[in-house]
């Protein structure tokens, strides 16, 4: 069933009252696309992609996006991280502008395919995102665009972001905090790139940091790619946070990352048929250090044995839509995950 608008308005700004001198995240419901909302401690806001366009089986996310940024007060959007150009992470850019004025753009620079590949269903779905992606690029044009690069910072009051891979290429010397050997790459073998999924591997991944806490964001970047980053040696150290890139579809899940990162709590931004693997499951719950995996949907191929308990899913079947997950971050390193859903919530320590 969906959500009683008025209740979900007031749990959201008594929550953004509260939450002043706070990094919080909330991982809006984009059903299987991703759009995640930051609240800086000082302020400013960050969005990290835009969901789905509008379609004749699925909503535009924007509506949820702009329901969700207006309850907690949100009059524009800063930053716009548009981490790549699939068509559940770009969605529809101009709407969403037209709805919620966008200060500026950051992404990988231009929309990239394979032209080696000779599939006509691949080709019909890169003419659609090419024409999505030039009504978006006028857009960026229009409010300040920039392109950003590994080992970039993107300022963000009160906190820390950090570039750690944009356009194929991901950061060569280590964060602070990075640069042990990880003994995990040994056991593993790097997974293949797979070829037609181009934009991808071109992901803008990012690393938050407000004071002891740190959150991992790597956006669609698979296995092939996500290696580089923590082989042989872990440019990235420990995170708090992890936000599974590929929403937990098995081809963005390398053990030597996840096993190395040494996460409290990972955070998949599912749908209900897409994204959550089954096979992902254990290799994520397995990881060193996790005490638990929040969803935004029940995975339905998971069952009961590859999806997290109730509590710590924000919608639980088919007909519901619209929960999120909010992460609300001390700089002491502690922080606490609720879920909008049944206003379950549960605090992490910092680590000593």
């Amino acid at each position: 069933m969906k959500i009683a608008v008025a209740a979900w308005l007031m749990t959201l700004i008594a929550g953004f009252a509260a939450a002043a001198g706070k990094l919080e995240v909330y991982v809006i419901d984009v059903e299987g696309g991703k759009s995640v909302l930051i609240i800086s401690p000082g302020g400013q806001t960050m969005l990290i992609d835009a969901g789905w366009p509008a379609s004749p089986n699925r909503e535009a996310s924007v509506d949820r996006i702009v329901a969700m940024a207006q309850a907690a007060g949100v009059k524009q959007i800063d930053d716009l991280v548009i981490s790549h150009f699939d068509v559940d992470h770009m969605g529809d850019v101009p709407q969403l502008a037209s709805k919620l004025p966008v200060r500026r753009v950051f992404d990988h620079s231009e929309f990239q395919s394979n032209p080696k590949l000779d599939d006509a269903q691949y080709k019909a779905m890169i003419q659609g995102e090419e024409e999505r992606f030039r009504a978006y690029d006028k857009l960026r044009k229009k409010v300040g665009h920039t392109v950003v690069k590994p080992g970039d910072t993107i300022p963000l009051k009160g906190a820390e972001v950090q570039v750690l891979s944009a356009g194929g290429k991901t950061i060569e010397k280590p964060v602070a905090g990075g640069g042990a050997p990880n003994h995990e790459c040994a056991k593993y073998p790097q997974q293949a790139r797979i070829e037609r999924d181009v934009e991808d591997n071109l992901s803008v991944g990012m690393l938050f940091t407000y004071g002891k806490f740190r959150m991992l964001d790597l956006a669609d970047l698979e296995a092939y790619v996500t290696r580089n980053l923590v082989c042989p040696n872990n440019l990235i150290g420990d995170v708090d946070v992890f936000n599974v890139n590929v929403h937990g579809q098995i081809k963005g899940i390398a053990p030597e990352l996840a096993n190395a990162i040494h996460a409290k709590v990972m955070l998949l931004g599912n749908g209900s048929r897409k994204g959550g693997d089954p096979q992902s499951w254990p290799i994520l719950r397995a990881a060193p250090g996790l005490e638990d995996i929040w969803q935004a949907h029940f995975t339905v191929a998971g069952g009961v044995d590859a999806n997290a308990p109730k509590n710590f899913i924000a919608n639980v079947d088919a007909t519901e839509h619209g929960n999120w997950i909010q992460v609300s971050a001390e700089s002491d390193g502690s922080f606490t995950v609720t879920n909008s859903r049944n206003h379950f919530s549960k605090t992490y320590q910092a680590k000593k």
